[in-house]
């Protein structure tokens, strides 16, 4: 009776373990299953510029701003920004995650890229939850790429507020980390959203 007892206590820890794996991977497909909004947008700023000033496409003339200037002749232009983004959970099964990987891309060129450290978790039955990312970059290729400056120049404007610029299409890709046995696995795949960035965007209408 006392070996039964002593092997069912060996047990124990696996048997938590293996139901905490199989919850992870519940609340993870859940997650997949969720709803994506970028509700809006703030805190942002190109090589220390707010970017409310750049309203008008001749603002990003690096002559009215020394740091700008500066951050190009050093290759080094910095563009610091702080997304929240709305997660709803259609299903009913609770949605989490305690960590994801992010990509950012406009134009297909990735813009940012990164890691959330933090639990996630989105009720059923339409729960909603937001969760602010905070996101940094070298934006140095993005202005000088024949490929990409036109596409970064109107997100840069319609992140600024100005009125008048057509809407950019960025796409959100992120990929849920789960901790099963002890190891980091990755969700399967990409979760992508795609989302128009309107001059709108740092009211979060």
């Amino acid at each position: 009776m006392k070996k039964k007892i002593f092997c069912l206590l060996l047990a124990l820890p696996l048997l938590f373990s293996q139901c905490s794996s199989n919850s992870q991977l519940s609340q993870a497909k859940a997650l997949g299953n969720c709803r994506y909004t970028l509700a809006s947008a703030d805190s942002i700023y190109l090589a220390g510029i707010d970017v409310r000033q750049l309203r008008k496409l001749e603002d990003l003339n690096p002559a009215r701003f020394p740091r700008l200037a500066a951050g190009l002749l050093t290759r080094n232009v910095p563009l610091d920004a702080r997304i929240n983004l709305d997660i709803t959970n259609p299903t009913n099964k609770m949605a989490g995650i305690n960590q994801l990987e992010y990509r950012v891309l406009l134009a297909g060129q990735e813009l940012f890229n990164g890691f959330l450290n933090q639990r996630i978790e989105v009720q059923p039955g339409g729960g909603k939850t937001r969760v602010p990312v905070r996101l940094n970059t070298n934006a140095y290729q993005l202005l000088t790429d024949s490929k990409t400056r036109d596409a970064f120049t109107q997100l840069v404007q319609n992140l600024s507020g100005a009125s008048g610029s057509q809407p950019s299409k960025l796409t959100i890709k992120i990929k849920p980390t789960l901790d099963l046995l002890g190891k980091q696995v990755n969700y399967p795949g990409y979760i992508t959203i795609d989302q128009d960035v309107t001059n709108k965007i740092l009211l979060g209408n």
